[in-house]
């Protein structure tokens, strides 16, 4: 019965995909006037493609993209790392408070950030920079980071932390040398699902920026609107390459994480 079930949700879900190849291979003329699912009569990937490039300089817009996806995925984990070490193991003050004041940024809906930030950003002049979206990526993806890896550094015995520190290791030895290397796989995790989502990004991308050689590749692409179809296609197939290929590397990391959860 599940693989029944898993089955036609397989095929659901790879009709958009057969639709997307199909109009991505097609002319802007035989797209518009035939049928969606027909067969391309010809291969018009490589003119699409020139035109994607030019018309959302989707090159400079994945570079920009895996930029800011990459330092604000980094940048958020490790900051996470250390909050969930402090918050589960050290002797701290409020340690609820903290963790609380941390999470609350998952709490609110995304859109409630826009226009502080925005005018938070152009008062510091980092509107359309580089810095000013590294930095927001990175705030942004903490809260949910901390939450993870807090969860989990709770379930590590104390014992282990005693043991550590009769053998003379301070704090930040016990993070870096046993907690780390313990907490592999959902450091993983936090990483991927924190890349993809800030690769993904519209809303903020759109919002925050106005120059091509700084706007996310998203952005890029919806902008280029309606005109184009099959070159629109063609962005959405290669903006999905390198998360799938993230995925992939990390795979074997991810399900470990996720056997973890189910124990």
């Amino acid at each position: 019965m599940i693989n029944s079930i898993l089955s036609v949700l397989a095929v659901l879900w790879i009709f958009p995909v057969i639709f997307t190849i199909l109009g991505a291979l097609k002319g802007k003329q035989e797209y518009n006037l035939g049928n969606i699912w027909d067969l391309p009569k010809g291969f018009m990937l490589l003119d699409n493609l020139t035109y994607l490039n030019k018309g959302a300089n989707i090159l400079q817009g994945m570079l920009s993209s895996f930029f800011y996806a990459l330092c604000g995925a980094l940048f958020s984990v490790v900051i996470a790392t250390l909050a969930a070490y402090a918050i589960a193991k050290l002797e701290i003050k409020f340690r609820m408070f903290w963790f609380l004041f941390i999470y609350c940024g998952t709490i609110f809906p995304f859109q409630i950030y826009l226009i502080p930030v925005y005018r938070g950003f152009s008062k510091l002049h980092l509107y359309d920079t580089r810095l000013g979206m590294i930095l927001f990526y990175t705030a942004i993806c903490i809260p949910f980071s901390m939450f993870v890896l807090r969860n989990f550094f709770i379930g590590i015995s104390n014992e282990i932390c005693e043991s550590a520190k009769i053998d003379g290791c301070k704090d930040m030895q016990i993070l870096t040398r046993i907690f780390v290397p313990m907490a592999k796989a959902p450091l993983s995790v936090v990483f991927l699902s924190q890349f993809t989502w800030a690769w993904n990004d519209l809303m903020f991308g759109i919002t925050f920026t106005k120059s091509s050689n700084i706007r996310p590749v998203m952005a890029a692409i919806s902008l280029m609107g309606k005109a184009h179809l099959p070159a629109l296609l063609v962005g959405c197939i290669i903006v999905s390459i390198p998360t799938i290929l993230l995925f992939i590397f990390l795979q074997k990391n991810f399900e470990a994480g996720f056997a973890y959860q189910s124990k």
